[in-house]
């Protein structure tokens, strides 16, 4: 199946809506050391277009109408590879045609490309800001466009009235929770809402972070929980409140994902904001 529920390993943590996931691809080569999902599947950063996507999403979707979707949770719908097959293009058109409603998810500022898609069905986008410094994101997040990129994506996506919200994830002590600010303020003109979480390692994505990030992750201890690494709980209240009192400042929304702390104003994930984008000049000519 292309389309399955969404149920990330049955965590007690998760407070996600009901919802179905879909990915056009397996595997994503933005290759972000501390990105879980080389934990299960093979040859993780390089992405493979799955087969008969199209034919195979157009069946499926008759009988996946009772919920959003999001595209993708294991995998970048705008992994490097969809700047030339377009088949996440193609996936938004069907969607659009159907009547379904979608949440994407990316750290790419290609999904811009598609705003005259998105912009006319029910749709919201999330994009991941980690960090504004390109020195740190091209260690951790080494083949996904710099910050800016995604930022100015932001602001276009913005202005064809498509909702967006931004996932400030990971934070990592001594890495980036220096910048939460800095971040919330950035991009607060060009989003409605921000969910954000703590770095949760693997125990392989913990040896890449460790190999990296010397330093810095000799400072910081884990405790295991389930498949994943744990920040303290004290750690990780500290830093989720710094974000959600910066987002109070700035008149957004927010939310924290899989922490099991009560600061949540709106849906986890953003979804809230799915509805069909009111392009504020209806004759404003799009320029990719």
């Amino acid at each position: 199946m292309l389309i399955n529920d969404f149920d990330p390993w049955k965590s007690k943590l998760c407070t996600c809506p009901p919802k179905y996931s879909f990915s056009p691809y397996t595997g994503c080569s933005h290759a972000c050391i501390y990105c879980y999902i080389s934990s299960y599947i093979p040859d993780p950063f390089n992405a493979r277009l799955k087969k008969d996507v199209e034919k195979r999403l157009k069946k499926e979707l008759k009988s996946r109408k009772d919920r959003y979707i999001s595209m993708s949770n294991s995998s970048d719908p705008y992994t490097p590879e969809e700047r030339k097959n377009r088949v996440t293009r193609r996936c938004l058109e069907i969607f659009r045609d159907s009547g379904a409603r979608v949440l994407i998810v990316t750290k790419s500022d290609l999904v811009a490309r598609d705003a005259d898609i998105i912009s006319n069905m029910d749709a919201s986008v999330s994009i991941t800001i980690t960090t504004l410094r390109d020195d740190i994101a091209g260690i951790i997040e080494p083949r996904a466009p710099p910050p800016k990129r995604r930022i100015a994506a932001l602001k276009k996506l913005q202005g064809r009235g498509i909702k967006c919200s931004v996932r400030l994830d990971p934070i990592i002590p001594g890495l980036n929770d220096g910048e939460i600010e800095d971040i919330v303020s950035e991009v607060s003109g060009y989003c409605d809402h921000i969910v954000s979480s703590t770095v949760k390692p693997r125990v392989d994505s913990l040896k890449r972070l460790r190999s990296a990030l010397p330093d810095i992750m000799k400072n910081i201890k884990f405790s295991r929980m389930g498949n994943s690494y744990y920040l303290p709980s004290n750690v990780r209240y500290r830093l989720m409140k710094r974000v959600k009192d910066a987002c109070d400042s700035s008149g957004l929304s927010f939310a924290v994902c899989r922490e099991g702390f009560d600061l949540n104003t709106a849906t986890c994930d953003g979804s809230h904001l799915i509805s069909r984008a009111k392009i504020p000049n209806k004759n404003a000519v799009w320029h990719d």
